[in-house]
């Protein structure tokens, strides 16, 4: 489960992130997900909530670039993306190695009937 104040001090130092006033807001668990690994990297030291927000503005930069309409709709896409980046920068885990995961992940979830939990396999690994 989420802190509650690592959350309050994430909405604080980045006020982008899409919000009510209960807290953050998310359209689909995953994108909870993808907040809550990088609340728990920062806690761990990987980042600064100022690195984090400036890689973060960035990937948005870039991605308006490319043609993202920036409906709101993307925005933990490009969490994600900021994610796996400072990941790969830090050294935490390779680009390979997340590319790899992801790959994995997308296998498993094509073989996996819906709502159902997905696991991955050895064999998602290919």
């Amino acid at each position: 489960m989420m802190s509650g104040i690592l959350a309050a001090a994430a909405t604080a130092a980045i006020p982008s992130i899409p919000r009510d006033d209960d807290g953050p807001v998310f359209r689909a668990p995953w994108e909870a997900h993808a907040f809550a690994m990088a609340l728990t990297l920062h806690e761990r030291g990987v980042f600064t909530w100022t690195e984090w927000a400036a890689a973060l503005a960035d990937e948005i930069k870039r991605a308006q670039a490319a043609g993202d309409p920036d409906t709101g709709e993307t925005y933990y896409l490009h969490w994600l993306a900021t994610l796996e980046g400072l990941v790969a920068r830090k050294g935490v885990a390779s680009s390979e190695t997340l590319h790899r995961y992801r790959d994995a992940w997308d296998h498993a979830a094509d073989r996996t009937p819906h709502g159902k939990p997905i696991e991955l396999r050895p064999e998602d690994f290919w």
